[in-house]
């Protein structure tokens, strides 16, 4: 039976980054009999410029009957000057929110190929393998109120609320600690308890569900620390896990220790592992066109999506042998060159990781 494959390009470089990854996908379909079928919608701005809405019905109807997304980015400055519900970002948060996409997974792996695109010395970051789990659903990007008023005295007044029901903590914790069952068993919790009540809540709830996984030994951190280990002393981590806000930071600044944020791919799970896969760097407006964007981050998104939502991870296992023997040949889009590699495009990537691919079959 055929998974359905539910694809919306979106806005800014992510078209042309997600034929790359259409590339690959209709390779293993093609070559390597991966049952799968594919739709695309809308989403973003491209969602308000067809219907109005960054996340039209009609799309979240798609999402629904599908087995899993695959995601480009959303944004651009033409939208600006719209109303906040009607802004990009509002669709992704709805898509995430609708399907309870609580779950992401952020893997930050330098590719050895890489160790000299990073900022930070060879030996600091040579072998990095970590997993942040971030908190996806909830806290300060979700809560209410929410708001800018006019205050009696003259001046405005901007608010956002940071919440977080035991609930919500509880199951991000658990889907941690399975994590990190898998990998090398060892858990940073990352919080603000000596500042914020919620986060004495979070570790609190941390600490209960770790009762649970005895094997996995617990730590905890708090964020402006973590944010300075991270570039200190980052092989120190193996799976992090923290609220929405200090995720979508942290993950970022994981991101550039890898060399470039256009490597690094992303998962959204809900509880049944239904799951939507974007990379995480963003729209890039500015080179957006110009052919020069690195797909390699959507292309192991696909791969992230074979083994979390469609159970085929020795096809993923494919594509990301596939992208280390392209790096192994030396190609290398703009954020990843260095004096002495090739230098290729968007679509000359796509097509290599795709030759590659072939080259194994």
């Amino acid at each position: 039976m055929s998974s359905k494959i539910l694809i919306l390009p979106g806005d800014g470089i992510g078209p042309e980054i997600v034929a790359e990854a259409k590339k690959v996908l209709e390779t293993l379909r093609s070559d390597f009999g991966l049952q799968i079928e594919t739709e695309e919608g809308a989403i973003g701005g491209a969602g308000y410029d067809a219907a109005g809405h960054p996340l039209p019905d009609a799309t979240l109807a798609l999402a629904g009957a599908a087995d899993s997304v695959l995601l480009g980015a959303v944004g651009g400055p033409q939208y600006d000057g719209l109303p906040r519900e009607l802004r990009p970002e509002r669709g992704l948060l709805g898509i995430r929110s609708e399907l309870d996409l609580f779950s992401n997974l952020r893997p930050a792996i330098l590719y050895e190929q890489l160790a000299d695109a990073s900022t930070l010395r060879p030996e600091v970051v040579a072998g990095l393998d970590i997993m942040i789990v971030r908190e996806l659903t909830g806290g300060i990007y979700f809560g209410q109120p929410r708001g800018i008023e006019n205050l009696d005295s003259g001046e405005r007044r901007g608010f956002n609320t940071l919440e977080y029901k035991e609930s919500e903590i509880e199951r991000i914790a658990r889907s941690a600690f399975e994590i990190a069952m898998k990998r090398d068993k060892r858990l940073c919790s990352v919080d603000k308890a000596n500042v914020l009540e919620v986060s004495e809540l979070w570790r609190e709830v941390v600490i209960r569900v770790g009762a649970e996984y005895p094997e996995v030994e617990l730590s905890h951190m708090y964020v402006d620390n973590a944010a300075m280990q991270l570039v200190r002393a980052p092989k120190q981590f193996d799976v992090m896990v923290t609220k929405n806000m200090f995720g979508d930071i942290l993950s970022d600044a994981a991101a550039m220790l890898t060399g470039s944020i256009g490597m690094l791919p992303s998962a959204s799970l809900n509880a049944q592992n239904y799951g939507m896969y974007e990379p995480i760097h963003g729209s890039a407006p500015d080179i957006a066109g110009q052919g020069v964007a690195n797909p390699l981050a959507t292309i192991l998104s696909v791969a992230m999506m074979l083994r979390y939502s469609l159970n085929e991870p020795q096809m993923a296992e494919r594509i990301e042998q596939a992208v280390s023997d392209v790096l192994d040949k030396g190609l290398r889009t703009p954020d990843i060159y260095s004096e002495g590699m090739q230098k290729a495009g968007t679509a000359d990537m796509g097509d290599a990781v795709v030759e590659a691919l072939r080259a194994k079959s």
